[in-house]
């Protein structure tokens, strides 16, 4: 990938700070529109007469669009750009949420998992941002540039602080309207304001030879299992957070949508300094730290710390530690990624993000005890699998080290 020239381009800081802030605002406006389902989940449970598997199910299902959708979507980014992609993703995703609006609205369960089905598509605005991220800036600051790009996370916590209030105050279907405005004024912005990176150049080469090409490569699937663990652990407690807080501690929709926002603006800001600090320390260290974290506090989650105080400090230390190992494995991903496949291997390790948060709520609500009101299983299998990546990332995995900024040693 060619490097930024700012003898040549003066203005590069003011073109690429204009553009990192679009595709962070862009991702968060579509990050909040995947997610409009989760944090009305315990409500649509109530209402619908749900069981706890059926309300997982209607949780899930966006996920696991937005992760499989990111592979083409990676893919179609090398060849069109992140401006175009934006568009699309944005454009695209306007309809899904009015129709999920519309069967809440009815109270129509299968219509609900239906058009959840195509609200997955906001989930796959990802695998635009980081291509279109890293060819803007130079090799230096790619992880802080992704790590800034992967902020657009703050969605989620719009969405769970946000939406429950929305629909009390305007009712689902305006909520529903108001998001899908946000969208269609967001690609305007793009269509009027974002560009491109000048070092861009189009990949034309047919999309299943890149991605076969991407698939053959052992960063694509080292990356995608890290990735799998931090970013899906981060989406499964973004998306399904309400539905325990509200089964564990018995708060209010609103009042778990609003812990749940805690949380995900946590891993929010932890994302960028997990990529600023892989920019100085070789990636592998900042992930290891993240994974020995998570299993300590998801470990720690299993005895049910009381509320609020203990409860939101083992869930929020969860989150900085999900965040920056997010930040740390895509910094990671930029340094080994081959320069003309980073947006294929990043629609494969994206996707592989999306599908680590699609089975997590699955197995909450499948191995949740209700005669004893715990959780206790699912998390002891997300302790287990953060010490697997702890371990596959010390004894498989090398450190490499963070490219330079000109000038340094």
């Amino acid at each position: 990938m060619n490097t930024v020239d700012t003898a040549t381009a003066p203005d590069i800081d003011a073109r690429r700070g204009l553009n990192l802030a679009l595709a962070t605002w862009v991702s968060a406006i579509n990050f909040w529109a995947w997610n409009m389902i989760g944090p009305l989940s315990t409500t649509y449970a109530g209402d619908l007469s749900l069981s706890s598997t059926q309300a997982s199910m209607l949780v899930a299902t966006p996920i696991l669009v937005g992760a499989l959708g990111r592979i083409v979507v990676g893919s179609l980014t090398d060849r069109f750009g992140g401006r175009a992609m934006f568009i699309a993703v944005s454009v695209s995703s306007i309809v899904p949420v009015l129709a999920v609006g519309f069967a809440g609205s009815i109270g129509s369960y299968p219509l609900l998992l239906l058009f959840g089905f195509f609200l997955g598509i906001a989930g796959t605005i990802f695998a635009v941002g980081i291509p279109f991220a890293n060819h803007w800036y130079e090799p230096a600051r790619r992880g802080f540039a992704t790590g800034v790009f992967g902020m657009g996370m703050v969605g989620t916590a719009l969405s769970a602080f946000f939406t429950p209030r929305f629909v009390r105050w305007f009712g689902l279907l305006p909520t529903h309207l108001i998001i899908a405005v946000a969208l269609a004024v967001t690609a305007v912005l793009c269509l009027v304001l974002m560009r491109d990176s000048p070092h861009f150049t189009p990949n034309t080469d047919p999309v299943v030879p890149k991605l076969k090409a991407a698939a053959k490569l052992a960063v694509t699937w080292e990356m995608s299992f890290l990735y799998a663990v931090v970013f899906g652990g981060f989406v499964a407690f973004a998306n399904y957070l309400p539905t325990y807080i509200k089964t564990i501690y018995h708060f209010s929709a609103v009042d778990a949508g609003a812990r749940t926002a805690g949380f995900a603006v946590a891993a929010v800001l932890a994302r960028p300094v997990g990529g600023a600090l892989a920019d100085r320390i070789p990636p592998k260290y900042v992930v290891l730290a993240s994974f020995a974290g998570t299993a300590a506090m998801a470990f720690v989650a299993i005895f049910q710390p009381p509320p609020d105080l203990w409860s939101a400090a083992t869930f929020i230390a969860l989150a900085l530690f999900l965040g920056i190992g997010t930040g740390g494995v895509f910094a990671w991903v930029a340094l080994r990624a081959p320069a003309q496949s980073v947006g294929s291997v990043t629609g494969i390790v994206a996707a592989a993000g999306g599908l680590g948060g699609y089975f997590p709520p699955l197995v909450m609500g499948a191995t949740y005890d209700s005669v004893d009101s715990d959780y206790t299983i699912g998390l002891a299998l997300l302790v287990a699998t953060a010490l697997a990546a702890f371990a596959f990332t010390a004894l498989r995995l090398h450190a490499h080290e963070p490219r330079r900024r000109k000038g340094t040693a």
